[in-house]
């Protein structure tokens, strides 16, 4: 693979995956599970604090080892079996969810749109899968180039809410200090529920570790597109909150899912619905494109070591674009099926869970390397060593934690599903012996 991304196309790699539907939608749910603004605020700021805190920790590793992302990171400090079940979660669940889900939004939000009752959206969905896999096969660049546009591009929205919010002439008046719960809220149930909520939000940042050895400057570029963009990640969605609560009430936004919806059309008028609605649109257009860009080249790097049956195949990358064409073909079918079985958010639900897990494992690297190997040269180091990775493993003890007291059977799921993988693991490792 040659090194054609740039800086600003790994940063909106991380931007664009992250910021995809839930900007527009979790503000409901997160409002009705802390009850007041001012818990609204904190778990987003503590949301994003962690996510930063996560994102220097990984830097670390990403700049310290010259391997293919994620999944040769668990197999440097773990061993082999640990980067092969994160790659297989992310193979078989993890990535065609993602974007299943996603491409299911943006049918939703298309027909919508467009006033097309009669037309079934999951065509739409499925049409949008193809048309991006069309793109991805061009090659690398065209991919990354365009991520980059429609990252600038789905920003745009975000800014007028946000600039037009803050020039309201009748704002609500909103108290953020202290960050005090609604009343019938604990404290602790508060923060614990809306943290959750706001996590997943940010969700989706370790996947530009993929793109590891297709990155111009992995050392210095990789570590800084994580961090800047989970930190613009973090200032987009504290501000944004914030102007919709100052242009609806509290009790108006507390469990509605279309709170953009009223809060645009307060702002600019009948133009708002579908003003929002298309900034849906590019937002969740970019976020698929983005898992799509980075979930085709798991099961390369995966085949690339020989790992899953038939890697012959799977390991090749097209000699003109350099784009893993088969890999791409497997992940995408995974993903036209989901779409058109119709359960992917439950799947979505049960790998961010997985995720998670896989992520506190990597933050719990940085302290075997920098115990096993201390002599290891480390272009970046994470700031604030031990305090920062130590805050990114308890944030994420905490969502596996809270996943498993809430959502218990899905928990249970989504590990049985990865642990499928292990029969496979074996049956190559035997037949490759």
């Amino acid at each position: 693979m040659q090194r054609q991304i740039s800086f600003g196309q790994a940063l909106a790699t991380v931007v664009g995956s992250v910021i995809g539907a839930g900007v527009f939608f979790k503000i409901g749910t997160i409002t009705q599970q802390t009850g007041s603004p001012s818990m609204t605020i904190f778990v987003w700021i503590l949301a994003g604090l962690i996510s930063i805190c996560s994102g220097l920790t990984v830097s670390e590793i990403a700049a310290a080892l010259n391997v293919n992302g994620a999944i040769e990171y668990l197999d440097y400090t773990y061993g082999n079996i640990w980067g092969f079940l994160f790659g297989w979660a992310e193979m078989a669940v993890y990535f065609p969810a993602q974007i299943a889900a996603l491409s299911a939004i943006f049918g939703e939000q298309f027909v919508t749109l467009l006033g097309l009752k009669g037309l079934d959206s999951k065509w739409v969905a499925l049409g949008l899968v193809l048309f991006l896999l069309g793109i991805n096969l061009l090659g690398t660049k065209a991919a990354a180039r365009m991520q980059a546009v429609v990252t600038v591009i789905k920003l745009i929205p975000l800014a007028l809410i946000i600039f037009f919010g803050f020039l309201n002439p009748h704002p609500v008046a909103i108290s953020l200090f202290p960050p005090a719960p609604g009343a019938d809220q604990s404290w602790l149930g508060a923060v614990s529920q809306g943290l959750l909520s706001a996590l997943f939000a940010f969700e989706g940042w370790i996947i530009v570790t993929n793109l590891a050895k297709e990155v111009r400057d992995p050392t210095k570029d990789l570590s800084r597109a994580i961090i800047i963009g989970l930190s613009v990640v973090t200032v987009i969605y504290v501000l944004i909150n914030y102007a919709f609560m100052t242009v609806l009430p509290f009790g108006k936004i507390a469990g509605n899912q279309n709170t953009a919806f009223y809060a645009s059309l307060r702002l600019f008028g009948p133009v708002g619905g579908k003003l929002v609605t298309t900034g849906i649109l590019i937002s969740v257009y970019g976020a698929c494109n983005g898992f799509m860009l980075t979930g085709i080249r798991t099961p390369f790097i995966l085949a690339q070591a020989g790992r899953l049956p038939f890697s012959s195949k799977m390991g090749r990358s097209s000699v003109r674009t350099g784009v893993p064409v088969f890999s791409a073909l497997l992940v995408d079918a995974i993903a036209l099926v989901m779409i058109a079985l119709g359960s992917f958010d439950i799947l979505t639900d049960m790998l961010v869970f997985v995720m998670w897990t896989f992520t506190t494992l990597l933050s719990v690297a940085v302290f075997i390397l920098r115990k096993r190997e201390p002599e290891l040269e480390r272009p970046f180091k994470t700031p604030g060593y031990p305090l920062i990775p130590l805050i990114s493993v308890i944030g994420g003890l905490f969502i596996i934690v809270m996943t498993v007291i809430n959502q218990f059977v899905l928990s249970v799921i989504g590990l049985g599903l990865t642990l499928l993988g292990l029969p496979i693991y074996y049956w190559v490792k035997m037949t490759r012996d």
